[in-house]
This record gives C-alpha cells, sequence and structure tokens, in this order.
C-alpha cells in the first residue's frame, strides 16, 4: 500500500548464520584496511594540500568517495548480518563547483563515513579474533594436547580451556555482530535530525492524501446520497402541488406529504452521517463521554476503561476516536471474537489506548485489514500502532500519541 515508514523499528530482518558471521569477519579485516588508508590519505592529502587552491577540492572529493564507501558498507552489513540501514539523504543539487565544494565540506553524512571507516579496523580486529582467530586456535590447541607428548596434566588443561573457549565462541561472535550492528545504525544511517525530517514529510504527504481522499468521499457521498434524496423531496413537493392545483384528493395529498416527510428524514439522517463521518458529535465534550457511544455500537461486548484526567488537543481526541473505531470493526468482521476490552490511560504526555480481543489473531499490519491505514493516520500526530496477534489467537493493539501538537 505505502512505503515502509521511515525508521520503523518493526522492519523485518534477515537472520545471520554462521556461515555468514564468518564470511563477514574474514572480509572485514582488509576492507576496513582499505577503508582506514583511504581515510588517511584523504586527511593528508587534504590537509597538505590545504594551503594551496587545490586542497579544498581535494578533500570534498574524498569526502564524496567516503560517502559511496559508507552505502557500500551498509550493503554489506545488510547482506551478511541482515541490518537494514536507512539510507541518508543525498546531496542537495547545487549549481557551481564553488557550491558544490561547500556542499561537500559540509555534508554530515559524508564525515560521519570516514569515522565509520576509522572505528571499522579496530572493531574488525576484535570480530576476527573472536569469530575465527580463537576457534582455529582453540582447535589446533586440542589437537596439540591429544597428540603431542607433553605431560598428562598440561594436555588437560590446555584441552578444557581450548573447549571453554569454542563453547563461548557463538556468544562473543554474536555480540562481535551486534556491535557492527550498532555502529553501522549509528554512523551510516541518517541522523537522528535528518530521521525526524524524513518522518514529518511522509507523515505531511499521509496527511494531504488523506485529507484529499476524504474530501473526495464526502463529494460522492453528498452527489449520491443527500442530493439524491433533496431532489426526490423536489420532486414529491411538485407533485403535491399539482394535485393540489386540480381537483384536491386528500388521500392522494396526505401520501405525497407523508412521503416528503420520509425522504426529509432520509436527508437529514443522511446529513448527520456525514457531519459524524468529519468530526463525530460526541467529541464535543470529549473522549470520556465518546467513548461509552463508540463501544455501545461494536458488533461484540466491549469493558471499557478510561483513565483520562485530562483532555487531549481536538485533533489527538479525534485521531484517537476513530482509530478506536477502526480496530473495533476489524474485531467485528475479522476476529470471530465474542469479547474486547478498550482501556484509555494518560502516561505522562502520551495517551495510550490498549484494544484487545479473544478472536482468532494473526492479524498484521498491511494484510488489508485497514490497520495500515490506522498507522499512517497515527503518524501525521507523531504517533504510533503496536500490534501482537499471534497466530495461536487474541489480538491487542497499543495506540500512543501525544497528548499535545
Amino acid at each position: 500500500m505505502t512505503a515502509p515508514r521511515p525508521g520503523d523499528p518493526g522492519r523485518e530482518k534477515v537472520r545471520t548464520t554462521w556461515p555468514r558471521a564468518v564470511a563477514f569477519a574474514g572480509s572485514g579485516l582488509p576492507l576496513s584496511l582499505l577503508g582506514i588508508v583511504y581515510v588517511l590519505a584523504v586527511l593528508y592529502l587534504g590537509g597538505l594540500l590545504s594551503l594551496t587552491l587545490i586542497g579544498l577540492p581535494v578533500l570534498a572529493v574524498g569526502l564524496q568517495g567516503a560517502r559511496h564507501l559508507g552505502r557500500a558498507q551498509a550493503w554489506l552489513v545488510r547482506a551478511l548480518l541482515g541490518e537494514v540501514v536507512d539510507a541518508p539523504p543525498p546531496l542537495p543539487t547545487v549549481a557551481g563547483a564553488a557550491r558544490w565544494i561547500r556542499s561537500s565540506l559540509s555534508d554530515v553524512t559524508a564525515w560521519r563515513s570516514m569515522l565509520y571507516l576509522l572505528l571499522r579496523l579496530p572493531v574488525d580486529v576484535l570480530t576476527f579474533v573472536a569469530t575465527i582467530g580463537l576457534p582455529v586456535f582453540s582447535v589446533w590447541s586440542v589437537a596439540w594436547a591429544l597428540i603431542g607428548s607433553q605431560e598428562l596434566w598440561l594436555s588437560a588443561v590446555t584441552a578444557v580451556g581450548a573447549v571453554v573457549v569454542l563453547a563461548f565462541t557463538p556468544v562473543t561472535a554474536r555480540a562481535m555482530m551486534n556491535l557492527h550492528r550498532l555502529l553501522a545504525r549509528t554512523l551510516l544511517g541518517p541522523t537522528a535530525s535528518q530521521l525526524r525530517v524524513r518522518k514529518l514529510e511522509w507523515a505531511r504527504s499521509t496527511a494531504l492524501t488523506e485529507g484529499d481522499r476524504d474530501l473526495r468521499q464526502v463529494e460522492r457521498d453528498l452527489h449520491d446520497g443527500t442530493q439524491a434524496q433533496l431532489v426526490a423531496i423536489a420532486m414529491t413537493l411538485s407533485l403535491t402541488a399539482d394535485a393540489l392545483d386540480g381537483e384536491p384528493s386528500l388521500d392522494r395529498t396526505r401520501t405525497l406529504v407523508t412521503r416528503a416527510r420520509a425522504q426529509t428524514d432520509t436527508a437529514i439522517a443522511e446529513l448527520r452521517r456525514l457531519i459524524d463521518g468529519i468530526t463525530p458529535a460526541a467529541l464535543e465534550r470529549g473522549l470520556v463521554d465518546a467513548l461509552p457511544q463508540l463501544t455501545a455500537q461494536a458488533g461484540v461486548p466491549v469493558t471499557l476503561t478510561v483513565n483520562l484526567p485530562r483532555r487531549p488537543d481536538p485533533v489527538i481526541e479525534r485521531v484517537a476516536y476513530f482509530c478506536v473505531a477502526e480496530l473495533l470493526t476489524n474485531i467485528a468482521k475479522h476476529s470471530g471474537a465474542t469479547q474486547a476490552s478498550v482501556n484509555a490511560d494518560l502516561v505522562g504526555e502520551l495517551l495510550r489506548i490498549k484494544v484487545h480481543d479473544n478472536g482468532a489473531g494473526g492479524a498484521r499490519l498491511g494484510a488489508g485489514s485497514g490497520l495500515l491505514g490506522l498507522r499512517e493516520r497515527l503518524a501525521a500526530v507523531d504517533g504510533t500502532l503496536r500490534l501482537d496477534s499471534p497466530p495461536t489467537g487474541s489480538t491487542t493493539g497499543v495506540i500512543e500519541m501525544p497528548v499535545r501538537i
């Protein structure tokens, strides 16, 4: 439906196998040596030539080369360690060589890539020792203890020590791979401010798209529903006027007036439905009064607990109302549940709403149940949706958003 939300923690990861870990450890050391040679060469040449006009262009070109090397390293981390690193924003397009040099020299992503290439060497040395060096040495030690001519106690101590080292090798190797993942996430991905801007841009795009879609839906409802009802009322009133102009028939006049009254009631009900779809009237008094009405109309019995000592912003209340409505609709349509619960609380400056059911489970984002649309709606107010729905049964959705915009 949409691209994955930037920085979303729930993205799928590839499980790192032992051959992948060994391949990463074996290739890491020579690659990090080349990387640190590149960084030192760029810094040395850039500093040495800084007294001339050519120094800054050399440093700028070197920084952009480090940016590309960083992306290559991120690809390697993803391919072998399964860590998906968000791509940092590209270098802004500028006109003129002087502006490009200035932009390159102030490129945070390039400098972070340089730092990553510097830090990888000590981490790769430790990784190589923990993943390949110590296991190989341990195997050799066991063989030496078994076939050597040394004293028995020395052979036993050597063999036991080697076996202990081999037993802890998976733990140390996993720790080193996690350190590489952390280093890549920290230095090769976007900064916190860049990620924040990207999330806001994504949320703005979602909000604009959703607003346009809602306006088109209101337009269609007005055209196909309310307008048709008003036209029918006008026609009925016209027939009534014609009946009164001729020989008045009390029964026919009464029938036409009754039909016009029924059509008027239908049109009023349609307008109320459209208005409630934009802003439910129950929200005028806040979620404390709106949620009981909403849960009472759900397709399953719902236990409601509300602990809201103060009202969130109206926009937050509106988003929360429609999110709970969507979750309850999904429960009634798809889960087969016989009981549900809604708990709304204020946790510090966060509004947290937990919706639970005892249904079949197996719900997931993007499965066509409207849950992905909920996450998009929440993103517009910097909110989140967490879903726990094992195939064995029961589903819990947790909505969190700030109480103030």
